[in-house]
């Protein structure tokens, strides 16, 4: 019959009755055997001494010498690939998951470095406005052939002069106008434009005070800026620099106004980064930071990062596809 033994002390095993007891033939011949295996001299004091424990010390300082060597001569890059580096012309569909501004600068640079992106003197501009904006009615059919149809709406903040800009109606004639043109994104045969006015837009074509603007695109730079603003899709136009231009087009406001449009829509459709003048001379590409200049020497105060002849200079251009 068998069973588990009740829990309580255990006593060392003994012999059954039909097995002898068992003994040594020889102990002190054994222990002068035991004897003479043992190790001599001062490594075999040593693992007398600290049996077992001598061994794990041998072994932990093999693996720190080989853990010294494998740190020492590893370079960081290990067997996976190199990152490669990111094209600046390349296209990101789903910028409008991110949550911080596109396109404004982020460096700490004080305006007196960026004399060229001061904004100009000339007519007066709302400081600030109620941070509400209104949808200004009006709606369009598709303009261009491209597959992917960005929908738009053209929307003022509440509290500016409508005298200053001249009006909503001049403000979403100019926006549709420019959109519609060949020689705007439409020009690449990708993408297309439709203004709404009812329901939820790809894109916030907004007219915006100089504090709302600075509260979306920041303000660690002392200069009047325009971004996207991807949690509320916002193309933001700075209206400082829709009524006073930037020094790089010479007074031409029109065309800095098509400029403006262009390039914080070019954000809102998914081309994040900023280009510099590729070619001494030539037009400036329109992802080019042209409210601060023309000059790669100006704008990479702003991207020190940019790879880029800094002896170039472009000319101000408002245009995706100008050759359209």
């Amino acid at each position: 019959m068998t069973g588990t033994p009740p829990p309580g002390p255990t006593r060392p095993r003994r012999p059954r009755p039909d097995q002898p007891l068992r003994a040594r033939w020889d102990p002190i011949a054994d222990r002068e055997e035991d004897a003479d295996k043992r190790p001599r001299g001062a490594i075999g004091s040593f693992v007398r001494s600290y049996g077992w424990r001598a061994y794990a010390i041998a072994v932990l300082a093999v693996l720190t010498v080989a853990l010294l060597v494998v740190t020492i001569t590893d370079d960081g890059g290990g067997d996976e690939e190199t990152a490669a580096p990111i094209d600046p012309r390349s296209r990101n569909v789903e910028v409008t998951k991110e949550t911080t501004p596109i396109g404004a600068p982020h460096n700490d640079i004080a305006a007196a470095a960026l004399p060229a992106g001061a904004l100009p003197g000339g007519g007066p501009f709302t400081t600030k406005g109620e941070r509400v904006f209104s949808v200004v009615p009006g709606t369009t059919d598709k303009v261009g052939s491209g597959d992917e149809v960005y929908t738009y709406t053209v929307e003022v903040e509440d509290g500016l002069n409508r005298q200053d800009y001249g009006g909503n109606q001049t403000f979403a004639k100019l926006v549709d106008a420019t959109l519609a043109n060949p020689k705007s994104w439409i020009g690449g045969d990708k993408v297309a434009f439709r203004r709404i006015d009812r329901g939820e837009p790809d894109l916030r074509i907004s007219l915006t005070s100089t504090d709302t603007a600075r509260e979306l695109c920041g303000y660690q730079i002392k200069l009047e800026t325009s971004c996207f603003y991807p949690p509320d899709g916002r193309v933001v136009l700075n209206e400082a620099r829709w009524i006073r231009g930037a020094s790089a087009f010479g007074g031409d406001d029109l065309t800095y106004r098509q400029y403006l449009i262009n390039h914080e829509v070019g954000h809102g459709i998914g081309y994040e980064h900023h280009l510099p003048c590729e070619q001494n001379g030539a037009l400036a590409p329109v992802m080019m930071q042209q409210t601060f200049g023309t000059a790669n020497s100006e704008i990479m105060a702003l991207d020190p990062d940019m790879e880029a002849n800094r002896t170039f200079t472009c000319r101000a251009n408002a245009w995706p596809y100008p050759d359209k």
